[in-house]
């Protein structure tokens, strides 16, 4: 036979949630033009990474122009 549950107080319940809220994320600038990207990622608005180009965006543009 089931057994009913306990009931939790607002504090108790809210208290044990207290490490599931949702934390910023750490951007740091772009070495090459100074946008703030995500870490360990290609700049989206370069295509930069350590330093070097690594994804030629004027190619995507163009491309993006002849369709």
């Amino acid at each position: 036979m089931p057994v009913a549950r306990q009931h939790h107080t607002k504090a108790r319940r809210d208290r044990a949630r207290v490490h599931h809220q949702i934390k910023p994320k750490d951007l740091v600038s772009c070495s090459n033009c100074k946008a703030k990207i995500l870490p360990h990622l290609v700049c989206p608005k370069c295509g930069f990474y350590k330093g070097k180009e690594v994804v030629d965006t004027m190619k995507k543009i163009d491309k993006k122009a002849k369709k």
